[in-house]
């Protein structure tokens, strides 16, 4: 499968600070970004200039995550919290405290009524999605956690640990299925993300390696990839199913084919016009393929197929 195109559409530089975290709208070619100058902005494709700022934090953000349902985005920040805005007022409602450092991921089942938040202090939080109540708290490591993937089936989620583990848990359940050392030992996995079929978990970690695991064989490794010079961070695949795309502090973005795990395209400075500085964060919206780095500023590439 090749690309049949791929262009640069806009370079967005409003931010004052590295870029961290990026979520979609429910608003047509709307999007959010969040980062180290603690300033959560909304950005819109369709008029490509300087995003409007949406709410100002008092702690650098980490993660950003929209729930649709309820027109909410949260904000989970360097200090542990969890900032409640609500989009239809853009107002922040409540601060949510369960981690006692930076919050680096969010997710949420809408099916089973769960909230999930990861922390910096190696804790694992559920609570419940509609009024945001504390359920309970398990500690994963003495390490970071870093990344969260729900399984399209809605039966099990994976997370990524800072000790180079992996763990699986059942939904609704919340029980430990499976935990395995995924990656080199103290080599964080930064990201985890299952293919939309639901048949593969994608892994990328501090030891620039790209793992597929087999999810209907117990995980069982089907290859590792040395896909980067440097660590990886992001793991997004494409809304058609066809593609995913990896970010990594080597300041590239790479562009691979879903079927068979093969790279197509290699997004850097000197032939694409990328990014200077590492690539934190990955958001994939309709036909654009969306990159936030450490160089401040935000790139939207248009992906034809």
């Amino acid at each position: 499968m090749r690309l049949a195109e791929i262009k640069k559409v806009t370079q967005l530089s409003g931010h004052s600070g590295a870029v961290y975290a990026l979520e979609n709208s429910f608003e047509e070619n709307k999007f959010f970004s969040g980062g180290g100058d603690r300033i959560v902005a909304e950005w819109d494709l369709a008029q490509q200039e300087n995003g409007q700022m949406l709410s100002q934090i008092p702690e650098i953000i980490y993660s950003l995550k929209i729930i649709p349902q309820q027109k909410i985005l949260l904000a989970g920040q360097s200090a542990g919290g969890i900032h409640v805005i609500d989009l239809v007022t853009r107002k922040e409602i409540r601060l949510l405290k369960y981690h006692g450092a930076g919050v680096f991921d969010l997710d949420f089942t809408f099916t089973h009524n769960l909230l999930f938040s990861i922390g910096g202090d190696g804790t694992f939080s559920i609570s419940r999605l509609d009024d945001f109540s504390l359920i309970k708290t398990i500690k994963l490591a003495a390490e970071k956690l870093r990344s969260i993937s729900i399984h399209p089936g809605q039966n099990e989620m994976s997370i990524g640990c800072g000790d180079g583990s992996i763990c699986i848990f059942e939904l609704p359940s919340l029980q430990m299925k499976k935990r395995w050392r995924a990656h080199q030992e103290k080599f964080s996995v930064n990201a985890v993300k299952f293919s939309p079929d639901g048949n593969f978990l994608l892994s990328g970690s501090r030891d620039a390696h790209l793992n597929i695991f087999d999810v209907k064989n117990d995980y069982h490794l089907v290859t590792s990839i040395p896909a980067h010079n440097y660590a990886i961070y992001s793991i997004v695949f494409s809304p058609d199913k066809k593609y995913f795309a990896t970010a990594s502090r080597d300041k590239t973005v790479k562009i691979w084919d879903a079927e068979n795990f093969e790279i197509l395209v290699r997004l850097d400075k000197d032939k694409y016009e990328g990014h200077l500085n590492s690539v934190n964060k990955l958001l994939w919206r309709n036909d654009f393929l969306i990159s936030g780095s450490d160089d401040r500023s935000i790139i939207a590439w248009q992906i034809n197929s």
